[in-house]
């Protein structure tokens, strides 16, 4: 808890107070509705009661809460005051409280106290305070310096499940990324079944978005879109991530997509600003569409969605997207060889979201920034926030 004595606050009451570092100050209201309503006790009686008494006995938690109010104002009032005078045996005249939202619970307590001086004398006395409880452990934290003007290495892995919504995905790039000149650079990860790989001669089925590809960079000269092809029975990222990590210098900040994220200069700056070297990993928790046939019945959809309630919601199920440095993938898959050898089913069951909270060290951001088809080759749990997705998203 934090105090304040009332000899300290200027004439405007606590609007001009200095309170600590981290710490708010008073909300205050704009209009008579918003006024946060202060709540009157006693130690014995609270006069503000769940039930809508106009009395009731202070018991359990808000007992104990006044008596460490009452102990903490105490312990301030007599640092304040010493050596010249002992303050003892307080007794609580009059108690308020109320939350505010904004920093947390406030006190203003009037206190009648046994004064000692050093020569003995003893005298009764009031004091006003003023206590706030915040909300959680204020803490500064030093952070890093970063700058927008990083090159950020848009990763986008893709399975022939993902074939036609690449062609959407290139289409918002070619507008909000390559007309523009961002400082981005596009890597398609092509990801083959074993037999699809051994059709790709006759029938690849990634020719479209291959042909697509080509059909921009032809469009924009000063735009190469790189691509790799990967063989694989198992899609987990990690095993993706493992080879494209090795491609790349350990000062690479990519950015892994899915074939329905909208990239424009706002998501990449977000991305650069909070993906951190060696300090945090970012994990935008992103805007998801409801189906057009609920949030727009009888009507056409907008051709930009609002970021409203009825149009969509923050999808916290999905995991995907993350914005991290190649040097932090690195040190955090080392750290993962141990359990690799117990566990070889490791690089399946997690995705990169658990791989940076279980293994990294990391500070690990979530943080608010489509109809998709969920692959059953997945980990258990993977797959089941994938459907959980997809359910929510049907409005």
């Amino acid at each position: 808890s934090e105090i304040k004595n009332v000899s300290e606050l200027a004439v405007d009451g606590n609007k001009s107070a200095q309170w600590p570092i981290g710490i708010t100050p008073p909300f205050e209201p704009k209009s008579r509705f918003e006024v946060l309503r202060w709540d009157y006790f006693t130690e014995d009686n609270l006069f503000s009661c769940v039930d809508g008494d106009p009395k009731c006995q202070l018991n359990g938690a808000d007992r104990d809460d006044v008596t460490d109010v009452i102990r903490v104002a105490l312990e301030e009032l007599n640092k304040k005051y010493n050596p010249f005078v002992q303050l003892s045996a307080p007794q609580l005249v009059n108690g308020y409280r109320r939350l505010d939202h904004t920093r947390g619970m406030e006190y203003t307590l009037d206190l009648q106290l046994q004064a000692t001086t050093e020569s003995g004398h003893q005298k009764s006395i009031a004091r006003r305070v003023h206590l706030v409880r915040p909300l959680s452990q204020v803490e500064i934290i030093p952070m890093p310096y970063v700058t927008e003007a990083t090159r950020v290495h848009v990763l986008l892995p893709l399975t022939s499940y993902d074939s036609h919504a690449a062609l959407r995905f290139l289409d918002h790039c070619s507008s909000n990324l390559f007309e523009t000149g961002e400082n981005a650079v596009l890597n398609f990860l092509f990801i083959y079944e074993p037999t699809e790989a051994q059709k790709v001669s006759t029938n690849d089925v990634f020719a479209e978005v291959k042909a697509k590809i080509t059909s921009v960079e032809h469009t924009y000269p000063s735009v190469k879109v790189s691509w790799i092809s990967i063989k694989t029975e198992s899609p987990g990222v990690l095993r993706i991530l493992d080879i494209v990590s090795r491609k790349h210098p350990v000062e690479t900040l990519f950015l892994l997509v899915t074939a329905d994220t909208v990239l424009n200069s706002e998501f990449l700056n977000r991305c650069r600003m909070n993906a951190i070297s060696g300090w945090q990993a970012f994990f935008p928790i992103h805007f998801q569409e409801f189906d057009p046939s609920v949030a727009y019945p009888d009507q056409v959809p907008p051709a930009t969605p609002d970021l409203v309630r009825e149009a969509g919601h923050f999808d916290r199920n999905t995991f995907e997207e993350a914005c991290f440095y190649n040097s932090d993938y690195m040190s955090t898959r080392t750290r993962m060889s141990g359990d690799l050898q117990e566990n070889e089913e490791l690089l399946e069951n997690l995705d990169l979201y658990d791989m940076f909270v279980q293994y990294s060290g990391l500070h690990v951001f979530r943080a608010a920034y489509r109809n998709r088809t969920c692959d059953p080759r997945l980990s258990e749990d993977v797959f089941h926030r994938c459907l959980q997705s997809t359910l929510e998203s049907q409005g």
